[in-house]
């Protein structure tokens, strides 16, 4: 494919992508039809349908990706008519692309153009996901840090603040720590923190922070009551997870957390380094 043909049909897919008020990207499939070298729409249709079938299969809601909508074309005589056409998502442009006429080479193209610009899109959702997981994780250690420092304060020791922790995690898990560390195989030197899911590490967060602020607020003073208070909250934070279809204990581990941040700090030091490397991995 000719260097100019490929700048030309470059320019045309940007100039054509527009954005909702939510700042959501989107194609028109009519524009969409012409830029891919489709003359008639009902053939192109068919792609689309295909496209769907395959959006199905995939596993994700079509309505997600594919949105009807009306458009308004000039018939003449100052006059103007509705047409049917429908919003695309990039994700749905790339599926429409992958069930094209391979032999165009607007086809080609764009088959390369968006499987390049999708799965830029996956890495960055994936390092959010990775951001967000490790943010958890230094909240969770900040908050355990600080009933760790409350039981002091209150009992005059924090020897037991371990044996509190695993009497939380029996609570939300229903099984000890030591269990936990067995089903999801982490070495006993790690903590079990370190491989879990966000969602745990949040749960884990939220019911700590409910056992600093009651413990404060009546004045705990022994090991016991603080204990009881933890495993109150923790068995709360369960009830409430169980109900919206999610039990702790059946959850699958991530991966471990120090890999997960040496991985983003080498991946900001390249970037800050060249600007154009999560392009080049792409």
């Amino acid at each position: 494919m000719k260097t100019t043909l490929v700048k030309t049909l470059l320019n045309n897919f940007e100039l054509y992508a527009q954005k909702t008020e939510d700042g959501v990207e989107f194609w028109l499939a009519r524009d969409l039809q012409h830029l891919l070298g489709y003359s008639k729409w009902d053939n192109f249709l068919n792609v689309i349908s295909k496209a769907k079938t395959a959006c199905e299969i995939s596993e994700h809601k079509i309505s997600d990706h594919f949105a009807d909508v009306g458009k308004m074309v000039s018939i003449g005589s100052n006059a103007e008519t509705e047409i049917s056409d429908i919003m695309l998502t990039r994700y749905a442009c790339y599926l429409i692309t992958q069930n094209g006429d391979p032999r165009k080479e607007e086809i080609a193209f764009a088959q390369t153009y968006f499987a390049i610009q999708t799965r830029k899109l996956e890495i960055i959702e994936q390092r959010l996901l990775e951001s967000e997981r490790l943010s958890a994780r230094r909240k969770l250690a900040q908050t355990e840090k600080e009933l760790s420092g409350v039981i002091f304060e209150q009992t005059g020791s924090d020897r037991n603040f371990g044996i509190i922790r695993n009497k939380g995690d029996l609570a939300l898990f229903g099984y000890p720590t030591k269990e936990m560390k067995k089903k999801w195989k982490i070495p006993n030197s790690r903590a079990l923190s370190d491989f879990a899911p966000t969602i745990i590490l949040k749960a884990k967060d939220f019911a700590t922070e409910i056992t600093i602020f009651n413990a404060k607020e009546k004045k705990m003073k022994s090991e016991q009551q603080i204990s009881n208070e933890h495993i109150t909250n923790n068995k709360s934070v369960r009830k409430t997870l169980i109900e919206r279809g999610i039990r702790p204990e059946i959850l699958s581990p991530e991966e471990d957390i120090q890999k997960v941040e040496r991985k983003l700090k080498s991946q900001t030091k390249k970037e800050l380094k060249n600007p154009l490397a999560l392009n080049k991995n792409n």
